[in-house]
C-alpha cells in the first residue's frame, strides 16, 4: 500500500497537469452539502447556508451556481509551507483582507487594512483561510451586490455551512491544489 500512495504521488507531479474542469453538485436531501469531483477525486464539500443559487446576492449564503476560473492561492505561510499547485500563490499577511461593502470602490477585491480598520481579514485566528482558492465570481464585470469573497477554503469542524464559499478538509483541498491550474473551470450547480 505505502507503493501504490508514493506512485501516485511521484506521477502526479512527474506527468499530470492541471484538470480542465472540477465540479461541486449539492447533496441529495441536504442544499447546505456536496460533492466536488476532479478527475478521479470525489470529495465532501460544505456550501453556503442558502445553498447553490442561481441568483446570488450579497449577504444572501448562497453559492453562486455557474462556471468559474481560479485566479490564485492564497495561504498562510507562517502556518503551513507553500502547497505544489499550477496557480499563481500569495502568502496572506497582517493586512489582507477582502471588500465586501457594495458601496466602496473596490467591492469584491483584496484590499490591505490598518491594524483599526474593519473587514473580512484573511489572516483569521481558526484555520478556514489558511488555504483560499480565489475564484473570478463576480470580477467582469464586478456588480455591486451580487457576491463578494466567494472562495474554495477549508471546513469548519462540524462541516457547517459556509457563507457562500465551498469548504472541504485541508487533505482535500491539498489533493485539488495539485491539480488545479488558472484554465481549471470550477462548475457550480
Amino acid at each position: 500500500m505505502k507503493n501504490k500512495a508514493v506512485s501516485v504521488s511521484y506521477t502526479m507531479k512527474r506527468g499530470s497537469g492541471p484538470l480542465s474542469a472540477i465540479r461541486v453538485k449539492a447533496a441529495a436531501g441536504n442544499p447546505r452539502r456536496g460533492w466536488l469531483t476532479a478527475g478521479a477525486l470525489t470529495i465532501p464539500v460544505a456550501l453556503g447556508r442558502g445553498g447553490i443559487l442561481a441568483n446570488k446576492r450579497e449577504g444572501d449564503g448562497g453559492t453562486p451556481r455557474g462556471s468559474f476560473r481560479p485566479r490564485q492561492l492564497w495561504w498562510r505561510g507562517d502556518r503551513h509551507s507553500r502547497p505544489q499547485t499550477f496557480l499563481p500563490a500569495k502568502a496572506i499577511g497582517d493586512t489582507d483582507a477582502w471588500c465586501e461593502d457594495p458601496s466602496d470602490r473596490h467591492y469584491n477585491q483584496a484590499i490591505r487594512l490598518d491594524r483599526e480598520q474593519g473587514g473580512d481579514r484573511l489572516k483569521r485566528a481558526d484555520q478556514l483561510y489558511d488555504f483560499i482558492i480565489e475564484i473570478d465570481h463576480n470580477t467582469r464585470p464586478r456588480i455591486a451586490g451580487r457576491g463578494s469573497a466567494v472562495f474554495l477554503h477549508l471546513a469548519r469542524d462540524n462541516f457547517g455551512p459556509t457563507a457562500g464559499c465551498v469548504s472541504m478538509t485541508k487533505a482535500a483541498m491539498l489533493q485539488l491544489l495539485r491539480r488545479l491550474g488558472p484554465k481549471t473551470k470550477i462548475i457550480i450547480g
